[in-house]
């Protein structure tokens, strides 16, 4: 498999607190802030947009499904990085005291497909993953 280009992404979540979302994105992920309005707030994550959208209303507890012996939100948005850039994050998040949905590991170890994931949630409860794979090119392997 030859490394392509993914195009930027654009992602909106509902949140109850803009402020919480600045410092959430911003502080902890390392996310720019783009444009914003009274309601909503623009973020680079890592070259894709998320708007963080205030709409308490549209807030609900994220619905599990079963995968490698974990129980994974099955609503979330999620980027995959380099193995050294997620190593170095996942560090970060630890030594800021984030609470993880599912703690960093290695999933599918010794299979195709093997990758390192996190999930956690923002401060609204929308549930992000970043992965890393050992080999790229094993990204849609069976």
């Amino acid at each position: 498999m030859t490394q392509q280009t993914i195009p930027p992404f654009h992602l909106a979540f509902p949140v109850d607190d803009l402020e919480a979302a600045r410092h959430f994105y911003k502080d902890l992920l390392g996310c720019s802030e783009g444009r914003s309005a009274n309601t909503w707030v623009d973020f680079n994550f890592r070259g894709h947009q998320i708007v963080a959208h205030y709409a308490p209303d549209e807030l609900s507890a994220a619905k599990t499904g079963e995968v490698d012996g974990h129980n994974v939100p099955v609503r979330h948005a999620g980027i995959i990085m380099d193995m050294e850039d997620w190593l170095a994050t996942s560090k970060r998040l630890e030594n800021e005291g984030i609470e993880f949905v599912i703690k960093p590991y290695i999933r599918f170890e010794g299979e195709p497909g093997e990758q390192a994931t996190m999930f956690f949630n923002d401060p609204a409860g929308n549930a992000i993953e970043l992965k890393a794979f050992k080999n790229i090119d094993q990204l849609f392997a069976t």
